[in-house]
């Protein structure tokens, strides 16, 4: 696919497309005319360097990492040994930050499913109504 049609798939500008493949964390193929075509796998490359970046990673701890992602997900299993990244510090301190992320959110999933429960179980079977109820129901104005 071109350019325009990975930028479609995934939503990301052709713009910072090109931006991903310059600090090397997409690498497109080149036709003889020397457009970027990108096979179907590109598509889940581009969507794991979003979720990588909104997570806090920086494109040059991304470029540091995916290529043992890409191990481990050929794999099937733990990544083989990967080159120390030059900011382990910098990885370590978001790992942190994605793992307290993710706590704060298990724990308001849990306190919107308790809520919707208690909705729903305190929720009373809608009323048949009569005229008659109705009227009984309504004030007399004198």
């Amino acid at each position: 696919m071109k350019i325009g049609d990975l930028a479609a798939k995934t939503g990301v500008a052709p713009r910072l497309l090109r931006y991903y493949e310059e600090v090397g964390i997409l690498h497109p193929f080149r036709s003889g005319n020397g457009y970027r075509t990108y096979g179907e796998p590109a598509v889940d490359r581009v969507l794991q360097i979003r979720e990588l970046l909104e997570a806090g990673l920086t494109t040059a701890m991304i470029r540091e990492v995916l290529p043992c992602l890409d191990a481990a997900e050929e794999e099937k299993r733990e990544p083989r040994e990967c080159p120390a990244a030059a900011d382990l510090d910098g990885l370590r301190r978001q790992l942190g930050s994605i793992e307290r992320r993710i706590d704060v959110l298990q724990r308001n999933r849990q306190a919107i499913e308790t809520f919707l429960r208690a909705c729903d179980d305190a929720a009373p079977a809608a009323p048949a109504t009569s005229a008659a109820a109705e009227g009984a129901a309504r004030p007399v104005l004198r």
